[in-house]
């Protein structure tokens, strides 16, 4: 168990430099993941605590232990990766046994680790197979076995699920959730699915090219997204995003839509919105929906749509949306039957309404 501490650190590669200075601090046995598109520096910032990547400037800490020139063997960290790298010629035992025959651990402290291990992530019927002659998950929990037995106080994951096909992922979900529990290590996960931060952190670190964007709870990033990229990339499908211009009518500001569609702003207290502001109009798919009669929505809150593309997804159908020229998706029940080029009567539940300047994308609203 330990806290794991960045303070402005840094990372070049030659003279370009792709971790602009990044804080981040870790709490002790939280499960934080670094989430974002490729290129934007969530694996290079996990080598760096590893110690497989060089910082270039700044200090990462430890359980309060400066480790930028500590060797990786001595940090107190395991890492799993998204390759296993396993041995293909060691049987299962081994292969979770080997680090610690190679730091010379007493051989009954070996077999007490890897039984136990081998236990809590049921593999124990697997302990004399070679990894060819497992699953994708199967050697996926080899590596976390190989993990879990050094007695790490960091668990380090770099898209462990990104080989494994939906299904198993799911379940490999579930059983790093699992195994969070049991072991009550700190835990720093990278991935570039969505679906996995939302599921597994305690918190969420969204970045993008080298930077930290937002730093949260999963639900927290979800309702509040700090800017538009956030707004676009936390949420499946994402958050319908669409330019309006702010304008005045009798009953207060509405959101102006190329094409004629006309929404209206909910007043709220804080919010600094003006008429003639050019913005981008955020709103869940969840949060427009067809139109079942009921009446805890104001009419103004509702609109017509035409059906332009459905997909069933079972227990909810995305439905690509055209309301006046503006296109959006909204959701319906998956057993509700929905034609294409069907028009709909469509409401939209302006409280969960997000609004973000068009010039620097950040939230007003």
């Amino acid at each position: 168990m330990a806290r794991v501490d960045l303070k402005k650190v840094v990372k070049r590669f030659g003279k370009v430099e792709v971790v602009h200075g990044i804080d981040l601090e870790i709490n002790d046995v939280e499960f934080v993941v670094l989430v974002g598109p490729s290129g934007c520096g969530k694996s290079t910032t996990l080598r760096m605590v590893a110690g497989l990547e060089e910082i270039s400037d700044g200090e990462i800490y430890i359980d309060d232990q400066r480790i930028n020139d500590v060797a990786p063997k001595d940090r107190g960290v395991a890492m799993v990766f998204q390759n296993y790298a396993l041995y293909p010629h060691m049987n299962v035992y081994n292969n979770m046994a080997f680090g610690l025959k190679l730091r010379k651990t007493p051989k009954a402290e070996i077999e007490e680790r890897v039984q136990r291990a081998a236990a809590t992530l049921g593999l124990t019927e697997f302990l004399k197979r070679k990894p060819h002659e497992l699953s994708g998950g199967q050697r996926q929990r080899v590596a976390m076995g190989r993990a879990i037995v050094r007695n790490p106080k960091v668990f380090l994951f770099d898209e462990p699920l990104s080989n494994l096909d939906a299904k198993l992922r799911t379940q490999m979900r579930i059983e790093i959730k699992l195994l969070h529990q049991k072991v009550q290590n700190t835990i720093i996960y990278v991935t570039h699915d969505q679906v996995e931060a939302m599921t597994l952190a305690d918190r969420i670190v969204v970045m993008r090219d080298g930077y930290i964007e937002q730093v949260g709870a999963p639900l927290d990033i979800f309702e509040n997204p700090v800017n538009t990229f956030v707004a676009g990339f936390i949420g499946s499908p994402p958050m319908n995003l669409v330019p309006a211009h702010l304008d005045t009518a009798a009953a207060g500001l509405v959101l102006a839509f190329e094409g004629g569609l006309r929404v209206p702003v909910p007043a709220r207290e804080g919010a600094k919105l003006q008429a003639g502001m050019d913005v981008v109009m955020g709103l869940r798919t969840e949060d427009l929906t067809i139109d079942n009669g009921d009446t805890h929505l104001p009419e103004e809150w509702k609109t017509d749509g035409l059906v332009e593309v459905v997909e069933p997804l079972g227990s909810e159908t995305n439905l690509h949306m055209d309301l006046s020229g503006t296109k959006m998706i909204a959701k319906s029940e998956g057993r509700k039957l929905v034609s294409a080029g069907k028009k709909v009567r469509l409401a939209m539940n302006l409280e969960h309404l997000h609004i973000f300047d068009a010039r620097t994308r950040a939230s007003i609203y």
